[in-house]
């Protein structure tokens, strides 16, 4: 049953179309995940779902008596009451109910006794996923950060169990393991989501469905993410080659048309409109908007040792932060530093680099040290002047690597067009801020990248290039992050916050981290078996193989050599572009059929190994 639809729908905020005559539908049950670049749109299209965006054109319809929950991108300027208020408003009356429950007003809302244990369990929901979320009920949300604000209203999206769930990047600003328990929370829900996310391991971990917004189109891929990744790269051949061979034909038909006299006198006026048409639909395409370009500007080695660290401590109101840390940190060392919020990443920043000097303990820096520092609050960025302005102190060029560059070409690279360019920073998005950041902070020569949340609101694709870049910086990286697949691809050791103080040291990156501390994700519980009387102890027998099993063994390298047969074929057949024009649902079928085949495989290559055993003769000692 569809929940919601949009039929030809159009959005413009006086630029090209956000939404061009889209089509789009959420089915009961799925987890569609949302993808594209930044300020493609997505936000927008999760308004007009929501019913806060009304669209130029176009249709949205609802199922009837449908309930939205909403986490917006931008926090509203107009939150108060406390955290508690503000996520019982999800739930209507019954929230305000809950309300004057706490306030002791129950006499005036004449509720049977039956009725406030109802409302009381929905206290205990709502009081749940506030403490889980890492907020006070009775804080005021007028108090709060922007990111604590947003958690205020991620709670409100999730204590109602809406029908239809709306998220605009829910973990930005959550720690690693309030991540992993909302992923939890999600996967047990039984209601559909639109979900906007850049990240892949909590898209990979819940989507069921991947559409992604490009140029005002969208695209849906009915598949989960990694078959997104696949399909989209060979999408993303296919539609570069057509463009080129019409690219190629446009070029030959202008050249005919501009010969010469003779040409000119003799041309065909049919072959001059279908150029004149090609004209037109190459003005009105949209191409593909290009990767961003990143690299750092070359600085002098420093010393091998970056820093030492011995005993170090710090306190905040005899609140300590960490304590008698010790470690080493050696040119070219990458470490990740992850830990829950407010446990202090930041401030071992600030200690580890001399920015705030430690109450016990030492730390000697190493020698040419040169540091970029990338600042999760974005404080170096003022808002009300442009993004030039922010970048250059309002000079037309800077010096990057040495050289110097024009400001709009600089910042070309980092997918700022002329116009962004002079717009002052308040209307840019989060990930073009997070851009701007990156711009200023690779143009200056550093040995020592110091970034605390780079990945924010980034897009996939910058995030990847961003990735690539850190892993061949040939200096030092400290990061900040939570996002546990950028960790994984970059970090080559984690320095992990982990309570009362102590800070511990593990080599490798996010996963490796779980396994060493002991708590690597774990298959779901299984019952507990019935208990069984202690049987004694049998002594194994050597085994033979039987009739049947012999049989087996001489026709397995046979049915292994057409199963490999068949997945070859296969192979062959999706790394073929071209299929997929016409492949259709074949596309499903084959895939799945290929799965298949891989776990025929490797069953087959098991039996045969233990067969192989089993058929060797045993020997006593």
């Amino acid at each position: 049953m569809s929940l919601i639809s949009l039929c030809e729908v159009s959005l413009a905020f006086g630029g090209p179309l956000v939404l061009d005559a889209v089509g789009f539908q959420v089915q009961e049950g799925e987890r569609v995940c949302l993808l594209g670049r930044n300020g493609a749109g997505k936000s927008s299209l999760l308004r007009v779902l929501a019913g806060v965006q009304r669209p130029d054109q176009g249709q949205v319809s609802r199922a009837l008596g449908l309930e939205i929950g909403h986490l917006p991108q931008s926090v509203p300027a107009d939150l108060t009451g406390t955290v508690y208020e503000l996520t019982a408003q999800a739930l209507g009356s019954l929230g305000r109910a809950l309300v004057a429950l706490r306030r002791g007003q129950a006499g005036d809302l004449g509720l049977e006794p039956a009725d406030e244990q109802e409302i009381w369990q929905l206290d205990h929901q709502i009081q749940a996923v506030i403490t889980r979320l890492g907020l006070q009920a009775e804080t005021r949300v007028e108090t709060l950060s922007g990111g604590l604000q947003r958690r205020a209203l991620l709670a409100r999206a999730l204590a109602a169990r809406p029908g239809l769930l709306l998220l605009d990047e829910p973990t930005n600003h959550l720690d690693i393991d309030t991540i992993a328990w909302l992923e939890q929370f999600l996967l047990a829900r039984r209601g559909a989501m639109v979900f906007v996310s850049h990240d892949r391991a909590f898209a990979r971990a819940l989507a069921t469905r991947v559409v992604e917004l490009d140029r005002g189109v969208i695209y849906d891929w009915k598949c989960p993410y990694d078959e997104f990744l696949r399909r989209r790269e060979e999408h993303l051949l296919i539609e570069r080659e057509r463009r080129e061979k019409s690219d190629r034909k446009l070029a030959q038909e202008e050249e005919w048309l501009h010969r010469g006299i003779k040409a000119r006198r003799t041309r065909d006026e049919g072959r001059v409109r279908r150029l004149l048409q090609m004209r037109a639909e190459r003005a009105q395409r949209r191409d593909l908007l290009g990767s961003a370009r990143m690299q750092t500007a070359p600085a002098q080695l420093s010393g091998r040792v970056v820093a030492e660290v011995q005993g170090v401590s710090f306190a905040y109101a005899d609140q300590p932060v960490f304590r008698d840390f010790s470690t080493v940190i050696l040119r070219g060392d990458k470490l990740g530093i992850i830990g829950p919020n407010g446990s202090g990443k930041t401030t071992l920043l600030k200690v580890l680099l001399g920015h705030l000097p430690p109450q016990a303990g030492r730390i000697k820096l190493g020698a040419n040290l040169e540091v970029a520092y990338f600042d999760q609050m974005r404080a170096e960025l003022d808002p009300d002047r442009s993004v030039q302005d922010n970048l250059s102190d309002g000079q037309d060029s800077l010096l990057v690597g040495g050289r110097p560059r024009h400001v709009i070409s600089y910042l070309k690279d980092f997918l700022f067009t002329p116009d962004r360019a002079h717009s002052p920073v308040r209307v840019l998005s989060g990930g073009e801020r997070n851009r701007l950041l990156l711009a200023k902070l690779f143009a200056q020569p550093a040995n020592l990248l110091v970034l605390d949340e780079p990945t924010n609101d980034l897009d996939r694709d910058t995030l990847e290039l961003l990735e690539n870049l850190l892993v061949e910086f040939e200096g030092t990286v400290l990061v900040v992050s939570h996002d546990r697949q950028f960790l994984n691809n970059v970090v080559a050791g984690v320095l992990a916050l982990e309570g009362d103080g102590l800070v511990r040291e593990y080599a490798g990156g996010y996963d490796d981290w779980l396994l060493q501390r002991g708590q690597a994700a774990a298959p779901e519980p299984v019952p507990p078996a019935k208990k069984e009387r202690p049987r004694p102890p049998k002594t194994e027998q050597p085994k033979r193989l039987t009739y049947q099993q012999k049989q087996e063994l001489a026709a397995l390298p046979g049915r292994i050599e057409a199963l490999e047969a068949e997945l070859a074929r296969l192979h062959d057949l999706v790394a073929d572009p071209s299929w997929y024009a016409s492949a259709g649902k074949e596309v499903a079928v084959v895939t799945a059929r290929i799965a298949e085949l891989d776990a025929e495989l490797e069953r087959a290559f098991a039996i045969w190994e233990e067969l192989e055993r089993l058929s060797q003769p045993h020997r006593g000692d």
